[in-house]
């Protein structure tokens, strides 16, 4: 028995031999009858079959003339190479150059199942060849009946090592109704980029009305490229957003321009900018930029789904210089950065503006000393910070300007055993100020804690699974001495969410300025069931409460900011979580906050999603605050009528009819008695073709909302035609799954 040759790995895919390499390969050629004379022309009749390389033909009749490398072949024919197959009558090729005329032929594209016919293709070489009269879908094709959709081209050009294709008076039809008319059009072969024309969008709202847009992409070079949109809307004129990308060895970013330069409703020149930037400087430094700016603070409601920031009313622009550092055992970080906001605020819900830090200089470090799994930790972080307010706050704000230096060092011991861990730690929070208003003041606070837990495990077996049981209770214990805080500036710090995260925090603040005093306890214990097999997790269980001492004075304000009233409750909150999946397509979570002192709950989550297969899911989530809001949300993906056809390969379907789906998001508010945000829609799906039409709501305030209609056609193995709803219903509805996979652009751009 010989041993066989080990695979030995390939930088690229190789493709078929040309040229004498080409020639070299050995010719098979199998019929029922062959004659002919040695080095001159065989001819062969009867289920013919001719093979060199990747090249097979099959005909009736092949008479092959071996000087010329040329082969004639009639009835019946097929020729397959490369992934494309024609069937027609009749063949001429010289196979070396691969240069010959096809007649009459179908030809079909096995990788996307798509393919058409042709009065005559022309074969040119290699990767070129042209065809006459030709037309093309990825729609059932049977004789006399006109596919669901179709394109139709006096002639089409194709070079494969260009990537270029290029249609001659091309003309789309859909269901035997001319839709899109060009005299050329150029188009890509495959998903890598190309300059040319993307298919057109179109949006409706309710605030711009209809807005059609042609976007052309510029693949200005491989590290490189552009799109250039211009944008007609009916009630507010021309518009033209434009993107630059590029891509350098020590650099990379992006560049967006939104330009309205005279909207009618407004009688004003609009738009927005959006640049992100990052590169490397000398000095191992490195350079950051995002910055995002609108002309006016109505943009975010005339155009939501444009948005530049995850807050549509806080737009900030970030400049960074970061240097990072390495040594052995340590690393850190020596930044100077500048923030700055622009505040979009409207006539009703006021937004507190932010302040902004020009500049913010900073040094971070941390460290450890000794190896194994016990040892010192360290770290060390040191900022300047000078605040100010946006022009448009200062004027109506008591709040001032002013500049803080701050310096927050710690040191803990970590000791890990088996099933055990155990880490005290120190900290030193020290702050210095020179406030606008209230001048000069500094503070230095110190924090001793204590974090405990321990890890039990056990093999379990339930609902029929294999499991692996965890017992996790963990204890943290926190000392932070009373400092009267109320005399200092507060320019950052805000209150921390009540939850599983924060309530193990030492300080009940985030950012700098205050930081609670404390001598508290917080016990809790979590518990898991985690499938052996595949490492899922089951079931989780948890419960956690916190015990204080003594009487906590710094406390954060209901609103959220600084210098609440004393809390003097004991025993906090007590916080409830679980979550499990060991129902199969059943999903259950839930979140409590339960108050002791008035046996109610304050604040709530419930889940639940139901998955019983593809394209089937509802999901449902009910969110109360006590006092604040109360909704239910519910999102769904369901069939409302389907055909098991449209779930088999696109060439075994024998129609295009096919399945209706329901999609939706509806959010409702209790409390109001209204719904806020909406999103409802139907899709079908017909095997060679999707269309889909999705209204979407958004609230932008109290009494306000801007509604959008978005319509997609998708002709599979072509393009999408229309506004993309895809991201909206991918956002809004959980475990929502798309039709047909998503592929790259024709031209590879972005969406």
């Amino acid at each position: 028995m010989s041993a066989s040759a080990p695979l030995a790995p390939a930088a690229r895919l190789q493709g078929p031999p040309r040229g004498e390499a080409a020639r070299a390969l050995p010719i098979i050629l199998q019929a029922r009858t062959l004659q002919g004379q040695p080095g001159q022309q065989t001819v062969a009749e009867g289920d013919v079959e001719f093979r060199r390389g990747g090249l097979v033909i099959r005909a009736d009749r092949i008479a092959y003339d071996m000087p010329q490398d040329r082969v004639n072949a009639r009835g019946q024919v097929h020729i397959e190479r490369e992934g494309v197959i024609y069937r027609g009558p009749e063949l001429q090729l010289d196979v070396q150059r691969f240069e010959g005329f096809f007649l009459e032929p179908s030809f079909e594209f096995v990788q996307f199942g798509a393919g058409g016919r042709a009065e005559r293709v022309d074969f040119l070489g290699p990767g070129r060849s042209r065809a006459d009269k030709a037309s093309y879908t990825s729609c059932p094709r049977e004789d006399g009946v006109e596919p669901a959709w179709v394109l139709q081209a006096d002639r089409v050009h194709l070079d494969i090592d260009a990537n270029e294709g290029v249609a001659e008076g091309a003309r789309l039809r859909f269901l035997g109704t001319p839709i899109l008319a060009l005299p050329a059009m150029s188009f890509p072969l495959s998903d890598a980029r190309k300059s040319g024309w993307l298919p057109p969008t179109v949006n409706l709202d309710n605030r711009s009305g209809l807005e059609v847009s042609v976007p052309y992409y510029w693949d200005i070079a491989p590290n490189r490229d552009a799109t250039l949109a211009p944008r007609v809307i009916t009630r507010r004129g021309l518009a033209v957003d434009a993107e630059f990308r590029y891509l350098e060895p020590r650099y990379a970013g992006e560049l967006r321009v939104d330009a309205l330069p005279d909207d009618r409703l407004t009688e004003t020149a609009r738009g927005a900018v959006h640049w992100q930037h990052e590169g490397g400087l000398p000095l191992g430094i490195t350079a950051r930029a995002d910055v995002a700016r609108v002309s006016d603070e109505n943009w975010w409601k005339d155009f939501p789904n444009r948005g530049l920031s995850i807050a549509p009313r806080l737009l900030p622009s970030r400049l960074a210089l970061e240097r990072a550092l390495g040594w052995s055992g340590g690393s850190g970080l020596a930044y100077a950065r500048v923030l700055q906001w622009q505040v979009l605020q409207g006539t009703d819900d006021a937004v507190v503006a932010p302040y902004h830090r020009r500049p913010q200089i900073g040094l971070r470090l941390d460290g450890r000393l000794g190896g194994g799994s016990s040892g010192w930790f360290w770290g060390l972080e040191s900022e300047y910070n000078r605040f100010e307010l946006p022009s448009a706050d200062l004027a109506r704000a008591s709040r001032m300007g002013g500049e803080r230096v701050h310096a927050l060092g710690s040191i803990a011991y970590g000791r890990r055993e088996a099933a055990l861990w155990l880490v005290p730690k120190l900290t030193l929070n020290a702050a210095a100020y020179d406030d606008d208003a209230r001048g000069r003041a500094s503070r230095t606070i110190p924090t001793f804690s204590v974090d405990a837990g321990l890890e039990f495990e056990r093999e379990a077996t339930a609902f029929g699974r294999a499991l692996r049981q965890t017992l996790e209770p963990r204890l943290v214990y926190v000392n932070t001495p009373t400092r009267t805080q109320s005399h200092l500036p507060s320019y950052d710090a805000a209150a921390k969410d009540f939850n599983f995260a924060s309530i193990y925090s030492e300080n009940a603040f985030s950012g700098i300025d205050r930081v609670s005093d404390a001598h508290q306890l917080t016990a809790g214990v979590t518990t898991r069931l985690v499938d052996e097999a595949t490492g899922g997790e089951a079931l989780r269980l948890a419960v956690v409460q916190r015990y204080l001492f003594r009487p906590q004075q710094v406390t954060p304000r209901p609103d959220g900011s600084a210098d609440g009233v004393p809390l003097d409750q004991r025993f906090s909150d007590v916080l409830l979580l679980g979550s499990t999946n060991v129902l199969p397509n059943w999903i259950f979570d839930a979140a409590v906050q339960y108050s002791a002192e008035i046996q109610r709950s304050v604040r709530s989550i419930l889940g639940m999603r139901y998955s019983p297969g593809r394209f089937r899911t509802v999901a449902t989530t009910y969110r109360f605050a006590r006092g604040l809001s109360e909704q239910i949300e519910l999102g769904w993906q369901w069939p409302i009528l389907e055909r098991p056809a449209t779930r088999v390969p696109l060439r075994g379907t024998s129609s295009c009819s096919g399945s209706w789906y329901g999609v939706g998001r509806v959010n409702y508010s209790l409390k109001d008695s209204r719904v806020t945000d909406s999103v409802l829609g139907i899709e079908y799906d017909a095997g060679c073709w999707i269309g889909r039409i999705v209204a979407e709501r958004l609230s932008t305030g109290r009494s306000e909302a801007t509604t959008r209609l978005l319509v997609q056609l998708e002709l599979v193995g072509l393009s999408r035609l229309g506004s993309n709803p895809l991201r909206v219903l991918k956002d809004n509805i959980p475990g929502y799954q798309i039709l047909r996979e998503e592929r790259l652009s024709p031209v590879g751009a972005p969406e």
